[in-house]
């Protein structure tokens, strides 16, 4: 069958374009897709030719990862239902992330529609809140799944090292635990997403020096740190702020530039947590938080654009011509 997606065809070339899909089966679920949720660094790295699959870097020899289908994330409506599945009806909305496609570096990507689905890839959406706020859903389960994995209690300061949407939604979790939360980054429209609260913490990396600032906050340390932006700097850094013991969250994407010592965490006894992907219980932990209202992704949206000016809205995420956050194609 035939359908439209969002494909890039080279590195920092991006079409709208007429692909092949293969037909539905029994098991599969037919999503025609209202909007969808770029992620700007997953795809972004994908754009440029940095990675060949999730979190697989491109290194000499390996295939060239064009044509590619961007994304993983998109909320739709069911337009098809498999003879197998009998808890889904059509009409019904529900959030999807990847969808079979043919003639690409891969046989899934997310942004096309319609989107030919495994029920396992599908979730049926809450009446009571607006569809859109789970149109980033499994970006927001990276950020709940680096929140929710170290070991904090109440009253515990954290660092999240990252403003953009991981970082914002790693640091929701973690206050939504009841640490006290610093957010360390480089823009101060986008520290403010997550400032103005009761032990919430905002550091302009650009204006102070961030670990001079955290140990003026919390001179006996920190218990969690998490790096969101996939930076070894960052992880080695962090060793000089946390707690004897305390944890340190790799939520980054490092490429080739991986190497971590570590006789130096040795020393502070720290654990390490690595976080990746998606499951499918976190994905239902994180629809039940956006629903409740705490993961919050509504405010984090700041554009919209036709599916068709995909590529106008991919120069303004690597651009930054203006503030830019959460990017929605609207379909």
């Amino acid at each position: 069958m035939k359908a439209n997606a969002v494909v890039f065809t080279a590195p920092n070339t991006v079409a709208y374009k007429k692909i092949n899909c293969p037909d539905p089966g029994a098991d599969d679920v037919v999503v025609q897709v209202t909007h969808s949720w770029i992620s700007n660094g997953t795809e972004g790295s994908y754009l440029r030719g940095e990675r060949v699959d999730g979190d697989t870097p491109y290194q000499q020899g390996d295939p060239w990862p064009f044509p590619v289908v961007a994304g993983y994330q998109k909320i739709g409506t069911v337009e098809w239902i498999g003879a197998n599945i009998t808890d889904l009806a059509i009409g019904e909305k529900v959030f999807a992330t990847i969808g079979r496609v043919e003639g690409m570096h891969h046989c899934y990507g997310g942004q096309v529609s319609p989107s030919i689905c495994s029920r396992d890839d599908v979730w049926k959406l809450p009446k009571s809140v607006e569809p859109l706020a789970y149109a980033g859903m499994v970006l927001a389960q990276v950020g709940y799944n680096a929140g929710i994995r170290p070991s904090i209690r109440i009253g515990e300061p954290a660092v999240v090292i990252g403003d953009g949407l991981v970082g914002q939604w790693t640091a929701q979790t973690l206050a939504w635990r009841g640490a006290a939360v610093i957010m360390v980054g480089r823009h101060d429209y986008r520290l403010a997403y997550f400032s103005g609260h009761a032990f919430r913490h905002v550091i302009n990396a650009k204006k102070t020096d961030w670990v001079t600032a955290v140990q003026e906050l919390f001179p006996d340390g920190v218990q969690v740190l998490v790096d969101t932006i996939g930076s070894i700097d960052i992880m080695e850094t962090a060793q000089n702020v946390l707690k004897r013991f305390g944890h340190l969250v790799s939520a980054g994407f490092y490429g080739t530039q991986d190497r971590l010592a570590l006789q130096p965490v040795r020393y502070g006894e720290l654990t390490i947590d690595l976080v990746s992907g998606w499951t499918g219980q976190r994905m239902d932990e994180t629809l039940q938080l956006i629903a409740a209202g705490h993961l919050e992704t509504l405010p984090l949206i700041t554009h919209h654009f036709p599916v068709a000016k995909a590529d106008a809205a991919w120069k303004l995420i690597e651009e930054k011509s203006e503030p830019v956050m959460g990017v929605i194609l609207d379909w």
